[in-house]
């Protein structure tokens, strides 16, 4: 049996408390992604770039213009140390762990209970990839192919199937037959009709398996939400 380190997981942070040390170039990599999933964020760093400037006057984030302190991670649900100071980042790492909150110190796993993969995200479609560590720039070079593999048709997809589950579960269909459905669908080549945007033949193809009720315009929002 081969034991992994880590166990992958997709975090619900919706609304959550989440803090980030550092507001320089990799500070505002980490904001932007928990901006991204939703998180209510808190940056504490006596400096910060004009990216986190900018997201504090729209009032994306909370800014502590200050140096960090211990007291900073109590109520957070997760914690990210993105600094370049060595001696504060093991701080940082202690005082999460002592309250056992989620921490992640960039760029120094041995001091991390979770680290962060590199990800291609093409709307609700999310793949991520991880070398537990031991090579970023392996996982950065694996995203790069895989975003030249998986376009933009992958998010509206989903969308698309997202929005027919919904249908049929208001229809009162029961969920154990949605699967062959979702698989003939598949099978009938609807990702190539999607990124073609052969609207009429997804139709048809929509009605051959499911019923006449179930049509592309009417499923899909009209200005659907950004695929990359």
């Amino acid at each position: 049996m081969v034991n992994m380190r880590y166990y992958p997981v997709n975090l619900d942070i919706q609304g959550r408390r989440c803090l980030v040390v550092g507001g320089g170039r990799v500070g505002a990599r980490k904001i932007d992604t928990l901006n991204q999933c939703g998180a209510a964020v808190t940056v504490v760093s006596p400096e910060v770039s004009p990216a986190v400037m900018q997201l504090t006057a729209e009032k994306a984030i909370v800014l502590k213009q200050r140096p960090y302190r211990a007291s900073d991670v109590e109520g957070m649900f997760l914690v990210i140390g993105a600094t370049d100071d060595e001696t504060l980042n093991r701080q940082i790492h202690a005082d999460a762990e002592r309250l056992n909150l989620l921490c992640n110190i960039a760029d120094r796993p041995e001091i991390c209970n979770f680290i962060l993969p590199a990800i291609v995200r093409r709307g609700s479609f999310v793949m991520a990839i991880s070398t537990a560590g031991k090579s970023p720039a392996f996982a950065k070079h694996i995203r790069k192919r895989l975003e030249t593999q998986f376009g933009p048709e992958y998010g509206v997809m989903l969308e698309l199937m997202g929005a027919i589950r919904s249908k049929l579960l208001a229809d009162a269909h029961e969920p154990e037959v949605h699967k062959p459905l979702f698989e003939q669908l598949i099978d009938g080549n609807l990702l190539a009709l999607v990124k073609d945007q052969k609207i009429g033949q997804i139709d048809q193809l929509l009605e051959s398996v499911i019923g006449p009720d179930y049509r592309y315009d009417q499923l899909m929002p009209p200005n659907p939400p950004s695929q990359e």
